[in-house]
């Protein structure tokens, strides 16, 4: 089955040998990750849709509307992916749009229907909140149907690489000591026993690392914590004997990976701490009724976004050698892409957005100690770079010309650290508006990174500095300003992020703490015209304020990216003397640490950068 069309009448055979009348299928894997292992696209397999977000719903009837829910970030995308699947678009936050469940329920001629998920890969909130409404209607929702699955041919295997031991000289704190930590947050919340299914969360415990999720440097695992031992649920043969003795050391067991639900269903103890935002329903529905269950946030979530003084140096030289491989690359492209335009679209030498991403790959291996990409390169020219997370195929790989704008949102995985940074670059002559709209969201940036605050601030106190010079003139972008970001883990990473909301609830992630890393991310995109993001990721410390009223703790943040903005997008007439300061003093730093490391060539343009402003 290699079409869309093919898959879809496949899956609702079965669907009518089973009597089941909707399936939704959710974008996930059983541990909440950000990106799945290829086992779990079941969602892309389904909808041909690639994006790393979304929610399918497809109905037995072909009669009636499917469709896939997803973001702004996707819409351009998915319009495009899902064109001949019979499949809608339905736009998450955009007026009009039906929730998923409220569709379900309109669509269904009768009450009396059945609707299936795979609860292995729904967080529990999610589930109860559709089982509740479907119920309300006299509708009956599965959680054990896993049926893409069913029909799946040649679906890959779960993954099984390599698990190793995190080096205290990256991690800076012993597992005991983190152990330690996190069992007295559990006594806090009065549970005897605690419940983790998030590979990220276990992997920054126990400072393991591996490779089993795609960019994420971690293995896939469940990990039980009691007051004074551990059990960790994990593909055995793939610990080497000494990292299962130093396990050992501190209290924890290693157990068979698929060995959880039995190990969940036969748990003693008189109360379970977890969160029901980071396990999966299957695994809560299983949970023994003499339990008592605590659901509350995740205690290791904020403990491992307040970096240690080990890991913020790491980050530091993280982010050093990835501005190396940046700075080089951007120079590359800027050298080049003329060169090759010039000897024609369909000379071998062309460079086009796949082509550059592999070129960026190649500078960002020879740094020491890099293991791979955090996140799929978002390299995108001229109207790519208006679909928010673009990704180049064989179809759409376009040539890159000497003019135009070209928005580059990348990262890598060093032992020592994870980077994100996008860069939107001028390749020859752009138009005033992309210069314009470039400059603006420059100005947002700047805003925002040199932004002193009082403790207690959270990203939805701040979020205004990064949109406001849009907002001047009436416009504006759709995603987050910034996000959390992990110590050599997930590129995503909770609890902090920075992100106002319309209906005004502000409260939803903690306030900003020193060491707390951060990306600082505003753009534009038109539609069929271009995109821009200037991204850093931004080291939240602490910043000492003469003045009397400023007596309480104050806030700042430290750009920890050291990759130049290009003033050939940037209309400097625009700026204010306080943000031409800021982009002089930030390109100087740049130049002084990176300028020893480029060729005279490099080192010549780098030094443009900086001067000019």
């Amino acid at each position: 089955m290699n079409t869309v069309t093919e898959r879809l009448a496949a899956l609702r055979k079965v669907m009518e040998e089973k009597n089941i009348d909707v399936v939704i299928v959710p974008t996930g894997d059983p541990h909440m990750s950000e990106y799945e292992c290829d086992h779990y696209r079941c969602r892309t397999y389904i909808t041909g849709f690639t994006g790393s977000d979304g929610t399918a719903v497809i109905f037995r009837d072909e009669n009636l509307v499917s469709g896939l829910w997803t973001d702004s970030r996707y819409f351009i995308q998915a319009e495009q992916q899902l064109k001949g699947s019979g499949n809608q678009l339905f736009k998450i936050g955009i007026p009009g749009t039906p929730r998923i469940v409220s569709h379900i329920i309109d669509q269904l001629p009768s009450p009396d229907s059945t609707v299936a998920c795979d609860g292995r890969v729904v967080n529990f909130d999610t589930f109860a909140a559709w089982y509740d409404t479907l119920a309300d209607e006299g509708i009956e929702l599965l959680d054990d149907v896993d049926l893409v699955g069913e029909i799946w041919e040649d679906r890959p295997p779960l993954p099984k690489n390599p698990v190793y031991e995190y080096d205290l000289k990256y991690a800076g704190k012993p597992r005991a000591e983190k152990l330690k930590e996190i069992r007295a947050k559990v006594m806090d919340y009065g549970a005897e026993v605690f419940l983790l299914t998030k590979a990220d969360d276990i992997s920054w415990l126990l400072n393991i690392r591996g490779s089993d999720i795609h960019c994420t440097p971690v293995p896939l695992c469940y990990f039980i914590l009691y007051a004074d031992r551990g059990r960790l649920f994990i593909n055995e043969d793939s610990l080497p004997a000494d990292l299962k003795h130093a396990l050992g050391a501190d209290g924890i067991t290693v157990e068979p990976y698929d060995s959880i639900t039995q190990a969940v269903r036969n748990l003693e103890a008189g109360s379970v701490l977890l969160s029901t935002l980071d396990t999966n329903s299957n695994l809560y529905t299983n949970l023994p009724e003499s339990v008592y269950i605590i659901e509350d946030s995740n205690p290791t979530q904020l403990a491992k976004a307040i970096k240690n003084p080990v890991e913020i140096d790491n980050a530091r030289k993280a982010h050093f050698k990835d501005a190396i491989a940046m700075t080089k690359f951007i120079y590359w492209l800027k050298q080049n892409v003329n060169r090759s335009s010039s000897i024609g679209d369909n000379a071998h030498n062309q460079i086009t957005e796949m082509s550059a991403a592999e070129k960026l790959y190649e500078l960002r291996s020879q740094q020491e100690n890099y293991t791979g990409n955090s996140f799929d390169p978002i390299i995108a020219y001229a109207d790519h770079g208006a679909i928010v997370h673009y990704m180049a195929t064989e179809e759409t790989d376009a040539p890159l010309q000497p003019k135009g704008l070209l928005l580059m949102d990348t990262g890598g995985q060093y032992l020592e650290g994870t980077t994100d940074i996008t860069r939107t670059i001028a390749l020859g002559p752009i138009t005033d508006e992309e210069r314009e709209m470039s400059t603006r969201v420059l100005k947002g940036h700047i805003a925002l990174a040199s932004a002193i605050f009082p403790r207690g601030l959270n990203g939805a106190n701040l979020d205004i500095l990064a949109h406001a010079p849009l907002w001047e003139v009436g416009k504006d972008y759709g995603h987050g300003t910034g996000h959390g970001v992990g110590h050599f883990l997930s590129v995503h990473e909770g609890p902090n992020n920075i992100h106002w909301t319309r209906n005004g609830a502000i409260g939803t992630t903690p306030a900003f703490e020193a060491g707390m890393i951060t990306s600082c991310e505003p753009g534009y995109y038109e539609a069929g015209k271009f995109g821009i993001r200037h991204e850093s990721l931004i080291l939240c410390k602490s910043v000492s304020r003469g003045q009397a009223f400023c007596s309480a703790p104050y806030l700042c943040f430290e750009e920890l990216t050291l990759v130049p903005f290009d003033p050939d997008a940037i209309d400097l007439t625009m700026l204010t003397s306080r943000e031409r300061e800021w982009l002089k003093n930030y390109h100087e730093t740049i130049y002084e640490k990176i300028a020893p490391h480029l060729s005279d060539e490099e080192r010549a343009w780098l030094k443009y950068t900086t001067d000019i402003y």
